[in-house]
């Protein structure tokens, strides 16, 4: 999929997506979905959009989570890329998570998407009056890494998880008023 960068938006999620979302699902197969909204259930699609826009609100949320927006990377009538931004860490995220979750549709990869996806989910947190951004991914994770650190980005500490992965947390830093 060649992508023109000048036709990129990035939405709401909205019914007009609908056929791209599920072909992206269908085309992630058994693949790790990132970010944790693409788990939610997508066969009544309109529900899911109001679950994502429940959690926006900070309302109906399970226990242990917290408001988050979803937006999509889409070019016309594709989805490309999918972010999601919390708007307050817990100690979970806190500790192994983050503010900022995305992922990429795999024949859009490759593409630098994900960085411009990721400095656009740095500038929304910042409109959401956060100062300092948390991003973490796992250590062997290299397109992430190679992601946060381009958008800022600087290594804070790693920690090791119970099954063994590590998880490398980074911070963007909020940058002093001129």
């Amino acid at each position: 999929m060649i992508i023109n960068p000048d036709k990129l938006s990035l939405v709401t999620p909205g019914m007009a997506w609908q056929a791209s979302y599920i072909s992206y699902i269908e085309e992630l197969g058994e693949e790790e979905r990132y970010p944790f909204p693409m788990d939610f259930d997508h066969r009544d699609f309109a529900s899911m959009l109001q679950k994502i826009a429940d959690f926006a609100a900070g309302v109906n949320l399970p226990d242990g989570y917290v408001a988050s927006t979803t937006l999509w990377l889409v070019s016309g009538d594709d989805l490309l890329a999918v972010a999601n931004i919390r708007h307050t860490l817990n100690d979970n995220l806190r500790y192994a998570g983050g503010h900022i979750g995305l992922g990429v549709r795999p024949s859009a990869r490759g593409q630098s998407l994900g960085n411009y996806l990721m400095q656009q989910s740095i500038n929304f947190a910042r409109q959401l009056g956060i100062g300092d951004v948390h991003i973490h991914c796992y250590k062997d994770n290299l397109a992430s890494r190679g992601m946060i650190e381009h958008c800022g980005g600087e290594l804070e500490s790693e920690v090791a998880m119970d099954d063994g992965t590590v998880v490398w947390r980074y911070v963007v830093q909020e940058k002093p008023a001129a």
